[in-house]
């Protein structure tokens, strides 16, 4: 799992089929301190996550396992919307 922020939104007119209805998220992955890391990820959202909230994504397989993914062209999915992180000090 990725912890990640919410940063974006990416609109496609023209997509695979079994994309139609999905709502599309770029997100960027952070440390648990909330500080963020290189890169940026596009995510089929399965939670209604919005801009700027904290959410964990699944990768591969995992993606294609969460709910509404099952037989879709899924690499990443976002499975939850993230109210707090906690660090043993």
């Amino acid at each position: 799992m990725i912890l990640a922020r919410v940063v974006g939104t990416v609109v496609a007119t023209r997509k695979d089929p079994r994309l139609e209805g999905q709502k599309l998220l770029i997100v960027k992955p952070i440390s648990p301190e909330g500080h963020d890391e290189a890169g940026y990820v596009i995510a089929v959202d399965t939670v209604g996550a919005g801009n700027r909230e904290k959410v964990l994504l699944v990768g591969g397989s995992s993606a294609r396992l969460a709910e509404g993914c099952k037989d879709k062209p899924v690499d990443q999915a976002i499975i939850a919307i993230v109210d707090s992180v906690d660090l043993d000090k």
